[in-house]
């Protein structure tokens, strides 16, 4: 008679492929932990608020998405979708003679949508606190998307998203004026997230004036931030605006401009996710 094998038991567990029935387990282990971890690092990365060192920078590549725009679309639509003194403007006009034209209807369009679009975002930045990452990040994805919408409805107008002359209204043009004013506000709102209040990469009338009143204003480079950050804007948005009349003037207009927008808006996008955080900045 054969002994019994104590400690032992014969095919009570099937071997895995790999007949390594014992250590498998424990590696999957070690994975999920190391993906758990990482998701950890991720999440605690959009959750921290970002550092506003050297954040004027994207503020400065905002005004040239202004320009771009708005030269764009004064050439074509002749109706801004940034700056809304110039719309302000139109929309007097119009009220004073309302039969002679509609561009004071597509002026009204973008002011009551830039209008909305700050009612909106303000809102969101302070709900979730203004400069979380993921805020920022969430907040210009939704900015580019609504260029990118406008793009693809200027894409596939028969006019090619063109004025019509003859001054009819058509919703090929004041769908896209609405979305692009809209997040306009967007970026507007977010120099007053980061608090480079004189940058809002929409209005230069008054950055002209500081700038030009300024004590400091022959100082040194490095020594008015302020100076530097006001002279830089006209030049960033005089950039974009040329570069906008280039498209509108091309083969491929309103959209070609639209997409360079969305372009340069995913660009910031990236910027924010990969900016220095603050506790970074600490350490």
């Amino acid at each position: 008679m054969s002994s019994p094998s104590y400690g032992t038991t014969n095919n009570s567990h099937p071997a895995n492929a790999n007949g390594n029935d014992e250590i498998t387990p424990l590696l999957n282990s070690s994975n999920s932990g190391r993906n758990g971890t990482k998701s950890r690092s991720i999440g605690r990365h959009m959750r921290q608020n970002i550092s506003t060192r050297h954040a004027d920078i994207v503020l400065l590549v905002c005004y040239t998405v202004t320009g771009l725009l708005d030269s764009s679309s004064i050439s074509i639509w002749q109706s801004f979708v940034s700056m809304q003194t110039g719309n302000t403007v139109y929309l007097g006009l119009g009220l004073a003679n309302p039969s002679g034209g509609t561009r004071w209807i597509k002026a009204a369009t973008s002011v009551f949508c830039f209008c909305f679009g700050s009612f909106i975002f303000a809102r969101y930045h302070r709900a979730f606190s203004p400069r979380k990452r993921w805020v920022l990040v969430s907040s210009h994805i939704f900015q580019t998307f609504l260029i990118m919408v406008a793009a693809l409805i200027v894409m596939y107008d028969p006019a090619d998203g063109d004025f019509d002359k003859s001054g009819e209204l058509r919703w090929q043009v004041l769908v896209p004026i609405a979305l692009v004013a809209f997040q306009a506000a967007g970026q507007a709102v977010t120099s007053r997230a980061l608090k480079f209040n004189a940058l809002t990469s929409v209005v230069l009338t008054s950055i002209y004036c500081d700038l030009f009143s300024d004590m400091n204003l022959f100082a040194e480079l490095t020594t008015n931030v302020e100076r530097n950050q006001r002279a830089t804007a006209p030049v960033a948005l005089l950039v974009g605006a040329i570069a906008g009349g280039l498209w509108a003037k091309s083969d491929f207009g309103m959209k070609a401009a639209l997409w360079t927008a969305a372009g340069l808006k995913a660009c910031i996008v990236l910027a924010w996710i990969l900016w220095k955080g603050e506790k970074e900045e600490d350490e």
